[in-house]
């Protein structure tokens, strides 16, 4: 039997997370006519769903002392900024600036 490396199934996570990510992408532009009106609501849940489980996915592979790639914290960091801009874009937006 053979050990799984952390390093490799973080990465495995990764792949399937971003092919997660343009799955929904690909699915929301051909729905877009039926579920339009959806699209604020399911966009606050998801980046709030998402922020959530990447914190506390964080936060336990902290406890556990897990070996840490040297990709993982630039993606982690990278997400929270692009959520910081999506937030200050949506905010912008919605108050009639941009």
């Amino acid at each position: 039997m053979t050990a799984i490396r952390p390093d490799r199934l973080r990465l495995a996570e990764l792949t399937s997370g971003v092919g997660a990510v343009v799955l929904g992408v690909g699915l929301g532009v051909l729905a877009a006519d039926h579920i339009g009106s959806l699209g604020l609501p399911l966009l606050l849940v998801g980046a709030a769903v998402h922020a959530w489980g990447m914190f506390d996915k964080h936060r336990l592979g902290r406890q556990a002392d897990a070996p840490e790639v040297w990709w993982e914290p630039a993606a982690y960091w990278t997400c929270w900024g692009l959520l910081a801009l999506l937030a200050v874009g949506l905010a912008g937006r919605l108050s009639g600036i941009v």
